[in-house]
């Protein structure tokens, strides 16, 4: 029998290598990202009153992000794969750090919708794009370790970006002239734009441009993923193309799955500050201290139920069961006469579950597709799920200017993640992937 070229030790000291060079970088880069694309949920709180918005026109604000990035998502991602992640993901941080200082200007319902709309563009390359990116560095069996590694920056931005808000929102009223909510959107616009001048240090395209790895390092995670490679062409000779993302069933199916998560996701991302203010609070501190309860749970969730679907191998259960108790948990906060406080017991239990399914969703398309077709089904799934981040703050804001309650909102998003878990568990097979190491 033939010697492994490479023991197992070496390779996880490789992995384990790359994760601390490239994780926390990309990591904090998401952190800024997320509180840059959903601080408008803090800022509401002050902006809605000063600016004269109903519900539904702040909600359609809010949106609007999601239009300008459906349209230069795919784009974007075929630009990253071209000019590699160094040239690209760096430049885009600086420039949505910029637009996200600007909203500190807006007006009125359509300054808002442009500055979110040019929002939008700016961030439409970044989280596709490194999605992507890990598949140039990591094949499937350790991806969805990784895929949930970053996405924790999601709960960790409501963690940190909940307080810092309140913050800024309780004690930076009136320096300068500037109300608390345009200090706001300038502090924590700085991060980014930070960031996106560092990537050039910290960012390599692929292993092989890598400076900090050594030959046989470079040499083992090329080996890997080539062998990935050749046997997706073997198991899905005909998912390799561009048109093939287009073509199969299966891409199409998880944009239907991803859209109702992402409904979920920013429901509670543009308006737990809002439901936190209703039932528990008027202070901005601890209106800031309070939504970052749910977030923490989610974190702790994303860990351990990402390490298990990648040490088991199986995607259909983790990700179909996640998006039912998260149906669930939304449900019972909507329970006529709930107390404020079991209403924010079962959101963060919502929250938890749906950041979680969603963190493993992505292990899915990266199993179906490769070359080409991973690049652009990639985009075109997260591009269809995220107009969710637009249909949602809008349905929102529409039902609550019209009902005056968020019961039959919360109702709309416990049925949206319901339909994801049933669809990904009905559609999909049990597979198992190679377990890592």
């Amino acid at each position: 029998m033939e010697e492994p070229r490479f023991t197992a030790s070496f390779e996880k000291s490789v992995y384990a290598k790359v994760t601390r060079r490239l994780m926390p970088f990309l990591f904090l880069s998401f952190v800024f990202a997320y509180v840059d694309r959903v601080n408008i949920g803090f800022a509401k709180l002050q902006m809605q009153h000063d600016l004269g918005l109903t519900e539904a026109a702040y909600g359609l604000g809010a949106g609007t992000f999601f239009l300008g990035y459906f349209l230069f998502e795919i784009p974007c991602n075929m630009a990253l794969q071209r000019v590699g992640a160094k040239r690209w993901l760096g430049p885009i941080m600086v420039v949505w750090g910029v637009v996200s200082a600007c909203q500190m200007f807006v007006k009125s319902e359509t300054s808002l919708c442009v500055t979110r709309f040019i929002l939008g563009v700016a961030e439409s390359g970044f989280f596709p794009g490194v999605i992507l990116y890990l598949t140039f560095w990591y094949p499937g069996r350790y991806r969805a370790r990784m895929v949930a590694a970053f996405m924790t920056a999601i709960p960790l931005s409501g963690i940190l970006g909940g307080p810092i808000s309140g913050w800024i929102l309780q004690f930076m009223n009136g320096p300068t002239g500037l109300r608390a909510w345009q200090w706001l959107f300038v502090f924590e616009a700085v991060p980014s734009v930070i960031a996106g001048v560092l990537s050039f240090y910290f960012l390599a395209d692929v292993p092989g441009k890598a400076a900090w790895l050594n030959q046989e390092e470079k040499a083992l995670l090329e080996d890997r993923l080539s062998e990935e490679n050749r046997l997706k062409r073997l198991e899905a000779p005909g998912h390799s193309t561009l048109l093939d993302a287009f073509r199969s069933p299966k891409v199409w199916l998880l944009c239907v799955i991803y859209f109702g998560q992402v409904m979920v996701n920013y429901g509670i991302s543009f308006w737990l500050p809002q439901i936190v203010k209703d039932t528990l609070s008027k202070e901005p501190l601890t209106i800031g201290l309070l939504t970052a309860i749910p977030w923490t749970l989610a974190v702790v969730a994303m860990l351990v139920l990402g390490h298990h679907s990648d040490k088991t191998g199986e995607r259909r259960w983790h990700i179909g069961l996640t998006s039912i108790v998260c149906s669930v948990a939304f449900a019972a906060s909507a329970l006529p006469g709930i107390s404020g406080v079991l209403s924010l017991v079962a959101l963060s239990i919502a929250t938890a579950s749906i950041v979680s399914s969603f963190s493993m969703f992505w292990a899915l398309p990266t199993t179906l597709l490769s070359g080409a077709a991973a690049s652009a089904g990639i985009a075109w799934i997260n591009s269809v799920g995220n107009l969710a981040g637009y249909v949602s703050p809008f349905l929102v804001g529409k039902i609550r200017d019209t009902t005056h309650s968020m019961v039959p909102a919360l109702l709309m998003l416990s049925f949206s993640c319901l339909v994801s878990g049933v669809l990904t568990i009905a559609c999909f097979k049990t597979t198992r992937v190679k377990r890592a190491s």
